[in-house]
């Protein structure tokens, strides 16, 4: 009998090591982060057609945008030729078409210039939804559907050199409200978020209605008010009240919030910037505090290299995670991907869902953008586990859609 058990124990202890290697082959391999060096693969290494994705490189490089790279040229040609156009904030020439394909956490294609610091317009709201994505997991905003009226204190503009003398200013307040109109009173985090608000006012000098304003003159000032949720019009002068909203939460510079709680975690560079305008001071619990541009509309915006773009978006690809950290939560991500009733492409500033197969035809569902003027995107794919920045490509939808499907056939097809 002693025997019999000694073989038996034998006969165990000899098939742990097989039963080991066949359990460590059903678990998925472990997901990789970058640290703050770019580990890098060839195509071939990382399983992708290096012929398919020169092609789609190529594709990309063909199809630069045509607008002039003087981009203060280019924003008289276009939006600073609405009413109140003028630039306000700065603006930065661009560089070449750029890009960076990211396949599982390593670089394995980069042409361009990915270390030049560009404007990268509207991804900027990006960077706004998500560090009023963290205000929320924290507990700074307890719900989406509150009012923003209630978060926001009266605001005192910063006026280092006034002019005139104190009868000047009789009849005028000296705080600046954003939600005491009867319609803004109404509106809640969830519809600036999701442009939806129909905000009224005039912030930084830059009216409501003449942030591409429509086709009436007529109506400019007089029409009424949309039912806060029910109608979606993408408004910058109404972005840049919900950043000085989310100023007036966070009681810090956003810049500084965005660097503490992202930038920094996932080993971004210390190149980039988020600029407000020369008017957009306030005075805030004593000092003098620039409130930041949800993009580049009248100039300002994040100022970025094409890798720390990358780095944002293999974040919401791994859905608010990197390595141990949860640095937003997975329900802010989902929710920033949820469809909004009024335009169902459009999830929180500014991420882009492709549920409906709409945004990119040639990509899965489940894919998603962060995309601004330029055309400067971000292409998030969890199921092929890829990122791509691409920057100053052609933003005909057509062309967008093309360079996808050539990046994923080079993806799929070994």
């Amino acid at each position: 009998m002693i025997r019999l058990r000694l073989s038996v124990l034998v006969l165990v202890l000899a098939l742990i090591p097989s039963w080991a290697a066949a359990q460590t082959k059903q678990k998925s391999p472990a997901v990789y982060y970058p640290d703050a060096e770019w580990q890098r693969k060839t195509p071939a290494e990382a399983g992708i057609n290096p012929q398919l994705l020169k092609e789609a490189i190529d594709f990309a490089i063909a199809n630069e945008v045509k607008n002039p790279r003087d981009l203060t040229l280019n924003h008289y040609q276009t939006f600073g030729r609405e009413p109140f156009g003028y630039a306000i904030g700065p603006i930065k020439d661009r560089g070449d078409l750029t890009g960076v394909v990211i396949h599982k956490g390593y670089i394995v294609a980069e042409w361009g210039e990915p270390l030049r610091v560009d404007m990268t317009h509207s991804v900027t709201k990006s960077m706004l939804s998500s560090v009023i994505g963290i205000a929320y997991d924290r507990g700074m905003i307890k719900s989406l559907d509150d009012t923003v009226r209630e978060y926001v204190a009266p605001i005192q503009l910063y006026n280092p050199t006034p002019t005139g003398n104190n009868s000047d200013k009789l009849g005028t307040s000296d705080f600046l409200y954003l939600f005491e109109t009867p319609h803004n009173r109404t509106i809640t985090w969830n519809h600036m978020l999701r442009q939806t608000s129909d905000w009224e006012g005039a912030l930084w000098g830059k009216p409501d209605w003449a942030d591409r304003p429509g086709p009436k003159p007529e109506q400019w000032l007089t029409r009424p008010r949309n039912k806060a949720g029910t109608v979606y019009t993408y408004n910058d002068t109404r972005v840049n009240a919900l950043a000085l909203a989310a100023l007036n939460v966070w009681r810090r510079p956003l810049p500084q919030v965005l660097k503490e709680n992202i930038m920094d975690p996932i080993g971004a560079s210390n190149t980039w910037r988020w600029f407000g305008y020369e008017n957009s001071w306030i005075v805030l619990d004593g000092i003098a505090v620039q409130s930041v541009t949800g993009g580049g509309h009248w100039g300002g915006g994040m100022f970025i290299n094409a890798y720390d773009m990358g780095r944002f978006g293999y974040l919401t690809l791994r859905h608010g995670k990197w390595k141990d950290r949860q640095l937003m939560s997975r329900q802010w991500v989902d929710w920033a991907l949820t469809p909004t009733p009024a335009q169902p492409s459009y999830g929180f500033m500014n991420w882009y869902n492709n549920l409906d197969l709409k945004l990119l035809p040639s990509a899965p569902a489940s894919a998603f953008m962060h995309t601004g003027n330029g055309r400067n995107m971000i292409y998030v794919d969890r199921e092929n586990d890829v990122v791509a920045v691409v920057r100053w490509i052609d933003p005909n939808p057509k062309v967008v859609d093309e360079f996808v499907k050539r990046l994923l056939a080079a993806v799929t097809k070994k």
